[in-house]
């Protein structure tokens, strides 16, 4: 393979203003047929160009090859294998696309009354219902824009739920296995987050959690499957002890890929689940959004859900006349074609699809994973659900660092799996396949994974200088995140 990352001459490297030549259009306009009108004589003049904008002059296909070959250098699920652990990178039915694209769908308006939404609201009450069915919860709201907000929504229903008691906790129990973004919203919620180790298994330490659960604790939140990808073999006896101190339990569904139609969280004891629709059901992941990360609770929990409140009645209908409510968490009712997406996704599949997706997405992980394995450590040598974890720390002896592993994989066409993350793996490697990928794709991605192994015992400065195939070389990342400069210099 030939390294063209560094040849400004080539055409592709070219900024489209130096492509820019005076003169030169990509359309034409009919001879106008009305009476001029000089713009000073009717707009205000601080609103008027003294000067002509800036704008770069070229035809219609130079400019048609210039996006089309920016569109090619960056990597996405359409484009190629993208193992990115923990954040389900599913291959995105194009169906999804074309439904919410209808005009029904685009043209509507949040202020329109509601008998002129009547589909819209339907749909969104039995996407609810389809959801509500999966995890085996009593009441939900749509409105989260995402996994995060989700997480900040269903922590302000806790508090809420405190206060209604009469108590005040200051307590988040979060495994150290569980994802970042736990103790970031536990923080900007006002709590306290106390981490909980894992044991030897990788799942939470029982012995640990038994003391650290006290009557100032308002919660836990917890991953299952933790970021390791291992199931929480003990989770009834996790919950039982939350329970038991009059605490709540929560559940990241950033994972539930493994769980659909396999196992459901309100039927293990959760009180409060949040779903991804952008991870688990195949709405658009990534690329700045929007996302949609709906929140589900137990029954005793439903007054304190964001308001409005779909309800089905004589038709379907808004509910703001809640007085225990959080309030608003989105303006409106949340990010609606996201909802139509995940909702086609569901009516697509129903209950044997689901159960196949999540059965499909463990035997793919697993299959990488024990491939791998006498390639790059297993920390916790046991089976997997939908993703799982390696180390590099084994190639250290060889001067490579897992971040070498990761920038060498671009070459071969795949992204690179979430690396140094969970942090309680050293150099880790954490991979997630979904069920979207063929076997053919998972052993191109093995093959790559081997040779890199062994470069990094016979030509480790291989590593070390990757990528050489990808339109950007190997950042000084210490320099950009000091010294961000976006600004374009013409």
């Amino acid at each position: 393979m030939t390294d063209r990352s560094s040849d400004s001459s080539r055409p592709e490297s070219r900024l489209i203003f130096e492509k820019s030549r005076p003169g030169r259009k990509g359309y034409s306009l009919p001879r106008l047929d009305v009476p001029p009108v000089d713009p000073l004589q009717t707009l205000p003049k601080d609103l008027v160009r003294t000067d002509p904008p800036e704008l770069p002059e070229l035809s219609e296909p130079e400019v048609v090859r210039h996006f089309v070959n920016l569109s090619v250098k960056n990597h996405h699920v359409d484009r190629g294998f993208y193992p990115l652990g923990s954040c389900t990178m599913k291959y995105n039915p194009k169906i999804g696309e074309e439904l919410a694209r209808l005009p029904g769908f685009t043209q509507l308006h949040p202020f329109q009354p509601e008998q002129t939404v009547q589909g819209a609201l339907q749909l969104m009450w039995e996407l609810g219902q389809l959801l509500l069915e999966i995890v085996g919860l009593d009441a939900i709201t749509l409105q989260p824009a995402a996994g995060a907000h989700g997480e900040f929504t269903g922590i302000s229903i806790i508090r809420a739920y405190h206060e209604s008691q009469g108590r005040k906790r200051r307590k988040i129990l979060i495994p150290d296995s569980a994802h970042g973004t736990n103790p970031a919203s536990t923080t900007l919620s006002g709590y306290l987050s106390v981490k909980v180790p894992s044991n030897r298994s990788g799942t939470i330490d029982l012995y640990r959690l038994k003391d650290l659960v006290d009557d100032d604790v308002a919660g836990i939140m917890i991953t299952n499957p933790n970021t390791l990808g291992i199931f929480e073999k003990e989770i009834d006896q996790v919950i039982e002890i939350i329970h038991d101190k009059g605490g709540l339990v929560y559940l990241d569904g950033a994972n539930l890929n493994a769980l659909i139609g396999i196992s459901r969280p309100g039927d293990c004891g959760f009180d409060i689940v949040h779903f991804n629709l952008h991870k688990t059901f195949s709405t658009p992941h990534g690329g700045g959004g929007p996302g949609s990360g709906p929140i589900a609770v137990t029954e005793r929990l439903a007054r304190f859900l964001p308001v409005p409140v779909i309800e089905k009645g004589d038709g379907y209908h808004l509910n703001y006349d809640r007085s225990d409510s959080i309030g608003k968490v989105h303006s409106f009712y949340g990010n609606f074609l996201v909802m139509v997406k995940a909702y086609a996704y569901l009516r697509m599949l129903g209950p044997e699809g689901l159960y196949d997706v999540a059965k499909a997405s463990i035997l793919n992980a697993n299959y990488l994973i024990q491939s791998l394995k006498d390639d790059y450590k297993l920390p916790y040598p046991c089976f997997c659900m939908h993703e799982g974890v390696l180390s590099g720390s084994g190639l250290k002896a060889f001067g490579v660092r897992t971040l070498d592993v990761a920038k060498r994989l671009l070459d071969f066409g795949f992204h690179a799996p979430t690396i140094y993350f969970p942090l309680i793996v050293s150099e880790a490697l954490m991979i997630e396949p979904t069920e979207t990928e063929s076997i053919e794709t998972l052993e191109d991605f093995i093959t790559a994974m081997k040779r890199i192994r062994k470069e990094a015992e016979t030509d480790p400065e291989r590593l070390k200088k990757a990528p050489t195939q990808t339109p950007v070389r190997r950042l000084d990342e210490v320099k950009a995140a000091r010294e961000l400069n976006v600004r374009y210099q013409g």
